[in-house]
């Protein structure tokens, strides 16, 4: 018999990049707040990352010294490698990287004794799962995207249970797959029916320091870069700004990618336009009042954000990663009629702006998509993932 009184250990593990990141914040939270009642304990959570991916800003606010240990998640970073099926130098070092990150998480999960293991992908995650076998600790891992990546092929023989954002992706896992949807920060569950109420308050905050300032006097257009920045996409945007800028005003997401950063810096004189806001990072309350001002947002379609924009309904469009796994789930939204997917090696950034435009003008489509693009993403996946977890915790 389980003594009641014990503090259960969840070991969260992703990054490198923000998408693996919000569905475990979102498992966390939830588990914070779901508590069993049979079971008084609690539980403690550990985060195991990259040294300087997104991840530790983004699990920062869970990291407060005010919070108690079993509130708070502390973090961890380890040496983290990628293995590319094509042709890079990084190929002859990674692999010992990824040998330097199996032993630090094998002492790590040793001397912490996780009661579960959970990622969903990215490649730091990889010799974590692998350790938490070797050591007997059960894994479970959550699978995103339409199309499985390396990361989750490799570690999915060691999970013990894979959920699944879309039912197309149970066959690639067997009996141990269950289809649960993709959990959403429990502030947007409810399709975000408060924000209309907030919209005039959130553009105001969103113009401090700004040139002008953002009103209600014109649609709001989010345009978010990713976690470490789409380079493509935000140059597609700053090179038509003027003209994008006279029907519409912008908050810009732009991602923090060093290069990136310098691109705002030589472009300022341009960029000086009161109609248009850039942020290199915002962290997740702010993400949600970016989503309540906007009218329509334009994004890659990474599953994090598809799932936000699905659960808030809102229009949006979408410019996947070429040749990645990125252009599965987009055609996901496409097929269903429920966003406009764009090429990006054929788009221009007059071509952008001018989808952005037909989107805003034409009220029955944005109807149209915000209806659709709700269907998409299976709801109560935070539920089902709460639930799988604590019949391993407690089994």
């Amino acid at each position: 018999m389980q003594n009641k009184n014990k503090v259960k250990r969840i070991l969260l593990t992703g990054g490198g990049t923000g998408g693996a990141v919000s569905p475990l914040l979102a498992i966390a939270r939830e588990l914070k707040k779901s508590p069993n009642p049979l079971y008084q304990g609690g539980y403690s959570f550990l985060w195991i990352g990259t040294k300087k991916g997104p991840e530790k800003e983004m699990v920062a606010p869970e990291l407060s010294s005010e919070a108690s240990e079993l509130s708070s998640i502390r973090f961890k970073p380890i040496y983290s490698g990628k293995l590319r099926r094509y042709f890079s130098w990084r190929n002859f070092i990674d692999p010992f990287l990824i040998l330097i990150g199996f032993f630090q998480s094998f002492f790590i999960i040793l001397k912490w004794r996780p009661d579960i293991v959970i990622s969903a992908g990215s490649f730091v995650s990889v010799p974590v799962v692998w350790a938490a076998w070797v050591l007997r600790a059960p894994v479970l891992i959550h699978q995103q995207d339409a199309r499985p990546g390396l990361a989750n092929k490799l570690m999915a023989p060691f999970a013990k249970v894979v959920t699944a954002a879309f039912e197309e992706s149970l066959k690639h896992y067997g009996k141990k797959a269950v289809w649960t949807g993709n959990p959403v920060r429990r502030e947007l569950a409810d399709g975000g029916k408060k924000a209309p109420l907030i919209k005039g308050l959130v553009l105001r905050s969103f113009s401090e320091g700004g040139v002008g300032g953002l009103s209600d006097n014109l649609p709001t257009v989010l345009i978010i870069g990713g976690g470490t920045g789409a380079t493509a996409i935000n140059k597609l945007v700053w090179d038509d700004l003027n003209n994008l800028t006279k029907f519409c005003q912008v908050i810009h997401i732009t991602g923090k990618k060093k290069n990136i950063q310098n691109s705002i810096r030589q472009l300022a004189d341009q960029i000086q336009n009161s109609n248009y806001q850039s942020f290199k990072f915002l962290n997740a309350d702010q993400v949600a009042e970016a989503y309540a001002a906007a009218d329509t947002v334009v994004s890659r379609a990474g599953m994090g954000v598809l799932t936000e924009l699905s659960y808030l309904g809102k229009p949006a469009i979408l410019i996947p990663m070429p040749d990645s796994h990125q252009e599965d789930n987009a055609k996901i939204f496409k097929d269903k009629d429920a966003a406009i997917v764009l090429n990006q090696k054929e788009l221009t950034p007059e071509a952008l702006t001018e989808n952005i435009k037909k989107l805003l003008d034409d009220e029955a489509l944005r109807g149209k998509f915000s209806d659709n693009i709700k269907k998409v993403i299976k709801r109560g996946a935070n539920k089902e993932i709460i639930k799988i977890i604590k019949s391993i915790l407690w089994n």
